[in-house]
Order: C-alpha cells, then sequence, then structure tokens
C-alpha cells in the first residue's frame, strides 16, 4: 500500500470512529452531567470523556492492530507502527457547560507525520477531515482564506489562562491580551484548540493561538489546516528540545493562507522566549484571581 492509500484508509478508520461516538456524545450535551477535575477546578473530564474514548480505542485497536493508541484520558494501548491521538471531547468545559464549541479529534501518525486527521463537531454537523491529499469539511474541499492585514483580522485564542497568569505574570499576560485585542479588528476566546484550527482552516476565522496544548489537541487540526493552505507554526515554550515535531509542541500560531499577523507573531515569540529562558514573573501587587 502506498503511502497516499495508507494515509486515505486511515482516515476514513478515523471517520468511522468518531461517528461511533456522534450520537451518544450529541445526546448527552446540555443534558445534566456530573463532572470531575484533573489538574485544577479549571481542567474538567466528565464519564462522556472517558465512555467515548474507549469506544474509540476499542475500534482503532481491531481495525488497525499494528497501532498505539494515545488519549487524554487513557494514555497509552497498543504498541504498533501506526501512533492515534485522540480526544474524544475537546473543549470539555464547554461540552459540560452547555456551550457548543466542542469536538472529537482524531489523528494517525507515521514516523512523527500526521498522515490523517478528523475533526468532528456534532452540533454543528461539520467533520473536518485530511490525509496526503487534502482536506474537506463535510466530503468538500476546502481551502483556507484570511484577511492579509490584522487590522482586519479575527484571532481566536485561549491566552490568558489561569496558568499563564502564574507562568507569565499578570501584568505581562494582560499586556499581551490588550495589544492582541488592540491589533485585531476581533478576538474570541471560545476554547478548543482542535475546532478553532480547523476553522482557520476553512476559511471561516483568521488565525488561532494557543499556548498549552497537548498532542491529541492540535495533531488532527495541523494536518487539516495544513492540507488547506494554511500555515501552522509551533512554539516550544521551552518544554520540549528545539526541532521537536509541531504536533508535539506546546504552543502554536495557526494561520489562514495570506496572513501577514506582525503582532501576533511577535507576541508568540515573546512569550516562547521568556518561558525558554526560565523567567520568572514579577509579582503583581494585586490579588490574583480565577480567570
Amino acid at each position: 500500500m502506498s503511502d497516499h492509500a495508507e494515509a486515505t484508509y486511515l482516515r476514513d478508520i478515523a471517520i468511522r470512529a468518531a461517528r461511533l461516538v456522534e450520537a451518544p456524545l450529541r445526546t448527552a450535551f446540555r443534558s445534566g452531567m456530573d463532572v470531575a477535575y484533573k489538574r485544577d477546578w479549571h481542567d474538567v473530564v466528565t464519564v462522556h470523556d472517558k465512555q467515548g474514548e474507549a469506544t474509540i480505542a476499542e475500534f482503532i485497536l481491531r481495525e488497525v492492530p499494528d497501532s498505539t493508541l494515545v488519549g487524554e484520558e487513557g494514555g497509552h494501548r497498543g504498541s504498533g507502527r501506526v501512533r492515534w491521538y485522540v480526544d474524544p471531547i475537546d473543549g470539555t468545559a464547554n461540552f459540560a457547560r452547555g456551550f457548543a464549541f466542542w469536538c472529537v479529534s482524531i489523528a494517525a501518525v507515521v514516523d512523527d507525520v500526521p498522515v490523517a486527521g478528523v475533526v468532528l463537531d456534532p452540533v454543528a454537523g461539520h467533520l473536518f477531515a485530511a490525509d496526503l491529499d487534502g482536506a474537506t469539511c463535510n466530503g468538500r474541499p476546502i481551502r483556507s482564506r484570511a484577511r492579509v492585514d490584522e487590522r482586519e483580522a479575527t484571532l481566536i485564542t485561549g491566552y490568558p489562562a489561569s496558568r499563564d497568569f502564574e507562568r507569565d505574570g499578570r501584568p505581562k499576560a494582560l499586556t499581551h491580551f490588550a495589544n492582541l485585542a488592540e491589533a485585531f479588528q476581533t478576538l474570541r476566546r471560545p476554547g478548543s484548540a482542535a475546532l478553532s484550527i480547523s476553522h482557520v482552516a476553512a476559511g471561516w476565522v483568521d488565525a488561532a493561538l494557543g499556548l498549552w496544548v497537548n498532542p491529541w489537541d492540535v495533531s488532527a487540526a495541523i494536518l487539516i489546516l495544513q492540507q488547506a493552505g494554511g500555515r501552522y507554526l509551533p512554539f516550544d515554550l521551552g518544554k520540549v528540545p528545539p526541532g521537536t515535531p509541531a504536533h508535539l509542541c506546546p504552543g502554536y500560531v495557526a494561520l489562514g493562507e495570506g496572513a501577514d499577523y506582525p503582532t501576533l507573531l511577535s507576541i508568540a515569540g515573546e512569550i516562547s522566549l521568556d518561558r525558554s529562558r526560565g523567567e520568572r514573573p514579577v509579582p503583581s501587587s494585586t490579588t490574583p484571581v480565577h480567570a
């Protein structure tokens, strides 16, 4: 099987896996549900995350035995050549609260390169998919398009979150946020890295910035964006060695085709450099609050 044929096969497996959990997640959405917490009270998880990942993992490992599955909730399963990154609900806090910006994200990676990816938005009914031959939304080819000037562009970002205040210091983080808000025509904070990047790929927004992402958050969306003609710029933030594959880096800027956004790139670069140097924030005179 050629590389392209294998990528198409793996994309189809990812689509089938995502469809398995689509109806159960849509039914659970906006129903009463209990939440638990992982790192802190900003980091929620539901029983639907765990059940969804188990369903996806069982299907993929049965259909592609030569696989290793890495999921947000269940860790590693298998020891095969094809490495799958699975997030059954990217945007769990939105899902749990009833805010319709969350998705299922599944990526297949071979030799540290994403070759197939699917991002499914069950509420809007959008299925983004990509292999080595292009990217689609609901089966139709997509092409990323961005406003050239950031003054006319829309940026999606989760920065700054509470962890950014802890890491960068509140004054600096809020200054970065203010500069972004002033530089761009519109700034939005809807959550879900996978869905944000997919919206850039579709040309519905112009750019996205993320600074606390994991491989299961972005691996599928990276391929979708790149195959749609957009750019994905990884940032190591001092957490991984230089040259680490993009999907393993904790920070990113996603740009639609044609975007030229110096403020965004300057701020992302400054944050990454500061964190790489291990610089600690200057204590704020104000009492910290959670973002």
